[in-house]
């Protein structure tokens, strides 16, 4: 199949996808004259593309042509798009032209819907890459579950939640992390990856995130601010800790709103809360004993004052001091 469209925001599942495919298609022997890499930022390099994916292979293999940005996905000039619908029918069966984009296809646009019609009629290949939401306890569990199967790799169900814990929905340390998990296994003789390998050998900064999160809901601000000082040290990016923290909140949220109508079923409130491991309920219970869901609600609005400060640009320790300080003067963390 000679077009192949690859889209979403898990750049470490695409670029493996990528890999497995060049793997499979181009002899590495040729790979130097078969194998084009090219910024489709560049309205030059995109037709360089178009131009390369026409011409047949060189030796033994197919020739792979990537176009990272594919202009082809987003906000395409109508020269370059006339040009993209005469070439697709001149690919011929051993080349391959692979449109990476970060963001869906905009499917308003006309090449966006040539491509469609090609999918459609198996003449061309879709796959999505797409991270969960920090609040998405399944998807997250989804993830972790994949990528561990992509590598060949065996976890305990513990594992899998000390993983989701310890690196929430960050794709490429996740994969990382796995492989390095993976090696420690094989270093004593198993083949399975424990919850207890997870918590010795992973730093689980979404961990401690999330014991920010247990911080702010004690009403221990200062806590919760040293905390967050020391994973800002660390290099975590602000605007992460304060999705990973919206996340947690936000199950506590649907956790307590759900008891208050009355609901004690913990397998429809996890999913309800997007929660992978219906056993966490219990856990979130204790943790929200005596607490309204104000508290919450009251959380939640500080940490959207965070973020908005964060996206004027300002620093992330004063960002957090600033609103998480506030919600203390204000009892919104009480």
């Amino acid at each position: 199949m000679p077009v192949h469209l690859f889209w979403g925001d898990d750049s470490a599942a695409l670029e493996r996808a990528v890999t497995k495919l060049i793997d499979s298609v181009v002899d590495p022997t040729w790979s130097s004259i078969n194998l084009s890499r090219l910024d489709g930022g560049d309205s030059g390099q995109a037709l360089q593309a178009l131009e390369e994916a026409r011409t047949p292979p060189f030796g033994s293999g197919d020739r792979l042509v990537l176009l990272q940005r594919s202009p082809f996905c987003n906000a395409c000039p109508s020269e370059l798009a006339d040009r993209f619908d005469a070439a697709l029918d001149l690919i011929p069966d051993t080349s391959h032209l692979v449109l990476c984009n970060p963001a869906k296809p905009d499917g308003r646009l006309r090449t966006t819907k040539t491509l469609q019609k090609r999918i459609k009629a198996k003449l061309a290949n879709e796959e999505r890459f797409q991270l969960p939401a920090v609040w998405d306890g399944a998807g997250q569990r989804q993830l972790v579950e994949r990528t561990a199967s992509e590598l060949a790799l065996d976890l305990e169900p513990t594992a899998v939640d000390a993983l989701i814990d310890a690196i929430g929905n960050d794709s490429a340390r996740l994969s990382a992390e796995l492989q390095k998990l993976a090696l420690h296994a094989s270093s004593t003789g198993s083949t399975t990856i424990t919850a207890d390998a997870v918590a010795a050998l992973i730093d689980g900064q979404a961990a401690n995130a999330l014991q920010v999160g247990d911080a702010l809901l004690e009403g221990q601000v200062g806590e919760a601010i040293c905390r967050l000082d020391a994973l800002i040290d660390a290099g975590e990016p602000a605007l992460r800790i304060v999705a990973t923290l919206t996340g947690q909140i936000r199950g506590w949220l649907w956790v307590s709103l759900m008891e208050q109508q009355g609901e004690r079923d913990v397998a429809v409130i996890a999913k309800a809360a997007g929660i992978g491991n219906p056993k966490r309920i219990y856990v979130m219970r204790k943790q929200l004993q005596g607490r309204p869901p104000n508290r919450c609600l009251n959380l939640l609005g500080r940490l959207l004052e965070v973020e908005a400060s964060l996206k004027r640009g300002a620093q992330p320790a004063a960002a957090f001091r600033d609103g998480l300080l506030g919600a203390a003067a204000g009892g919104g963390a009480q």
